[in-house]
């Protein structure tokens, strides 16, 4: 296991610690009057998501995760998995849709997607700010109903469900945050 002092540490680096996997969000050297310096950091756990304030001693050694993120393509759904392939190597890899989690909503085949691996076993799926995606289902817009600022449920080609603006018709390419499911503008 590598490791690296705490005097290294920068956001985006991941540790290996009690058993998780952690990357540090922020960080603080603090050289207090009176005592050792110590750093301040805020970790996030990348499989959980929660986040937590943790203080090490200065120039202390803590085990870094080496976290590979690779460029991939997504192909299709294999029953409770999703199958991507390295856009270099054409190696297939399956991967359990529960870790995907709800990106999968915003994932349409051969779209090419990061995804993140620790030794070899997926951690997840990195998406791009916003993607576009089109319009399988919503009820027509009433000539006449354009109040501002109204929407309607609008089905998208992944089965997922957006607040759409009035004027959307079915067929349209809509672009969609993927952080929060929020419409953003036509596509």
């Amino acid at each position: 296991m590598r490791t690296i002092s705490t005097n290294d540490l920068k956001t985006g680096v991941a540790l290996q610690i009690d058993d998780g996997l952690w990357q540090v969000v922020d960080f603080q050297h603090v050289k207090p009057g009176k005592g050792h310096a110590f750093v301040r950091t805020r970790l996030k756990n990348i499989e959980t998501g929660a986040v937590v304030d943790k203080t090490f001693r200065s120039d202390e050694k803590v085990p870094q995760a080496i976290i590979d993120r690779r460029e991939m393509q997504y192909l299709y759904r294999d029953g409770a998995d999703l199958v991507f392939m390295d856009n270099e190597t054409y190696d297939q890899v399956h991967v359990a849709s529960d870790v995907v989690g709800e990106q999968v909503d915003y994932m349409v085949e051969s779209d090419n997607v990061t995804v993140v691996f620790h030794d070899s076993r997926a951690l997840g799926v990195e998406l791009p700010a916003a993607v576009v995606l089109e319009v399988t289902d919503t009820e027509p817009g009433v000539k006449g109903d354009r109040v501002s600022g109204a929407t309607k449920p609008a089905t998208l080609q992944t089965g997922k469900v957006v607040a759409v603006p009035l004027f959307v018709e079915v067929g349209e390419k809509v672009k969609v945050d993927t952080r929060d499911g929020s419409y953003l503008s036509r596509g």
